[in-house]
């Protein structure tokens, strides 16, 4: 079967993945690169590094992309609009594809269904929610952390998020650690999208590491509770975001003090237990690096213990696996595929 995908703010760093990688996937086709800024324009012009995938492609607009597609047929909808205009985008084509019984499953790579409860969006993001009638539809969480499929339509969790949760999760439902967890996290300039700013102006962030948003990051509430649903724990995260002097990937460092006195073995029994069967998350002997990681959607994930504390060290690619390798993880399982399909390749290492 193949099922046809659209994805709407094609034009970001999040959409520009979301493009590559559907355009390797043996199941997802796509049907639509929405973009109303760039409409009618040629794919391969935003993008091209993509023109041997996409030759002929042009971005759809959104006024009449549903239209374009089969009565009746099969959507994997992506969405990498911005926080705070993603859900209405989503909830207008969710209407229009049912107007023509088209059945349709959701990733959404912003903030917007990353929190069950309205007015919790509106108090960290300072907006109404686009959507707040779909908000029972979506879930939110890591696919390795979540069984099955909890609800049709999924809020991916962001960058940050992912590489934090890899480590928090198994350290707190290890029942070893109290709940205090001191985060360190750096990341790559394309975390802060396209448009050039002061954090990602080149001679700015070249050989250059600075701390920003200290302990008040505003994703940190969002990985508070999806640890706790996936931990049982609420954790009180004291998270400290830094900008790295290099374009992708996640470097989270992750330190908690222990209850009870545990050995490194004791703690990798736990995160091995958490991740069997999980075919992208790699626990290392060692610390993790992110050139083993960069490109792809696997996690490397490392554990060192003394006797007071412990530290799990997290590598991913912020925009795969902390954006659109991981949404494109929870469609295939939105669409009974393996969580595998589609994105398997190893990461190019020399990048």
């Amino acid at each position: 079967m193949t099922i046809k995908a659209a994805v709407l703010g094609a034009t970001g760093y999040v959409g520009g993945e979301l493009l590559r990688l559907l355009s390797a996937h043996p199941d997802f086709e796509l049907a639509a690169a929405v973009s109303e800024s760039r409409a009618q324009t040629a794919l391969a012009a935003t993008f091209p590094h993509l023109k041997g995938a996409y030759p002929d492609a042009i971005f759809a607009s959104h006024k009449d992309w549903v239209e374009q597609l089969d009565s009746g047929s099969s959507l994997a909808l992506f969405s990498a609009a911005p926080h705070g205009m993603s859900a209405a985008m989503i909830a207008e084509a969710i209407s229009r594809a049912a107007s023509r019984n088209i059945t349709t499953h959701v990733v959404d790579a912003s903030a917007d269904f990353r929190y069950a409860d309205r007015n919790a969006f509106t108090a960290v993001y300072a907006m109404e929610h686009g959507a707040p009638e779909l908000l029972d539809q979506f879930s939110s969480g890591l696919p390795e952390h979540v069984s099955g499929k909890p609800t049709p339509h999924i809020g991916n969790p962001g960058c940050f998020a992912t590489a934090m949760l890899l480590g928090a999760v198994p350290l707190l439902s290890s029942g070893l650690v109290d709940e205090h967890l001191f985060i360190s996290g750096i990341t790559g300039s394309t975390g802060s999208g396209r448009n050039a700013t002061a954090g990602t102006h080149h001679p700015e962030r070249h050989s250059n590491l600075y701390a920003y948003k200290a302990l008040e990051h505003r994703h940190a509430p969002e990985v508070a509770a999806m640890t706790q649903a996936a931990s049982g724990t609420l954790p009180k995260l004291h998270f400290v975001p830094h900008s790295g002097p290099y374009a992708r990937g996640i470097h989270a460092t992750i330190h908690a003090r222990l209850k009870s006195q545990a050995s490194r073995d004791d703690l990798l029994k736990h995160f091995e237990q958490t991740y069997a069967g999980q075919p992208f998350v790699r626990l290392v002997d060692g610390t993790p690096r992110l050139k083993n990681v960069v490109a792809s959607n696997y996690a490397e994930i490392g554990v060192a213990v003394d006797d007071e504390a412990v530290v799990a060290m997290v590598a991913i690619d912020n925009l795969v696996k902390g954006a659109a390798g991981g949404a494109v993880q929870w469609m295939n399982r939105l669409w009974d595929l393996d969580d595998a399909r589609g994105l398997e390749a190893a990461a190019p290492a020399w990048t």
